[in-house]
């Protein structure tokens, strides 16, 4: 894969988001700084759908692998806002779900506090996703951060509250 050069827009109102965690929370998200990005998202149990969805595209090992990496992982409540009959034709179209699960991932590790001056990020499918601040609100590609920071050995992701479609060219 070609390597991509990023940044995103986090805020510093993701940031101070990020650092209200609890101490319970905190030492939770310590721990699974030494898993990778999809042990990571197993441990967390709010990404059975995203996590299912990786493996049957092919790239658990390649979002297992030294990155560093930023993923922006939707929940399994945002897959449920998904139609059944969307996620099944993804299911049935493997380049189209590396599209969609690829446009979640940027190349490079970068955490909130990194993150204040750009609009938008290239991902690793080959858009750009655009980043705005709203507020105290952070959206990557229309979808709401709701945690941000999540460590990871392998680089850091970002939850989101939507799945993010990449624009069809």
């Amino acid at each position: 894969m070609k390597k991509v050069g990023a940044a995103i827009v986090i805020g510093a109102a993701a940031l101070a988001a990020a650092t209200s965690v609890s101490a319970a929370s905190s030492a939770k998200t310590t721990t699974m700084s030494q898993n990778n990005i999809v042990q990571t998202a197993v441990a967390a149990g709010q990404f059975k759908t995203l996590v299912s969805l990786v493996k049957q595209a092919g790239l658990a090992g390649a979002l297992s692998r030294p990155g560093p990496l930023t993923v922006f992982a939707p929940t399994d409540a945002a897959f449920a806002k998904v139609p059944k009959a969307t996620l099944a034709a993804l299911g049935r179209n493997k380049a189209q779900l590396k599209a969609v699960l690829l446009y979640h991932v940027v190349n490079g590790k970068v955490t909130a506090a990194q993150a204040s001056m750009l609009t938008s990020a290239k991902t690793l499918e080959g858009a750009s996703v655009p980043i705005r601040v709203s507020g105290t609100k952070v959206y990557v590609g229309g979808a709401q951060v709701v945690k941000a920071d999540v460590k990871a050995s392998n680089g850091v992701i970002h939850v989101i509250n939507k799945v993010l479609i990449p624009p069809t060219r």
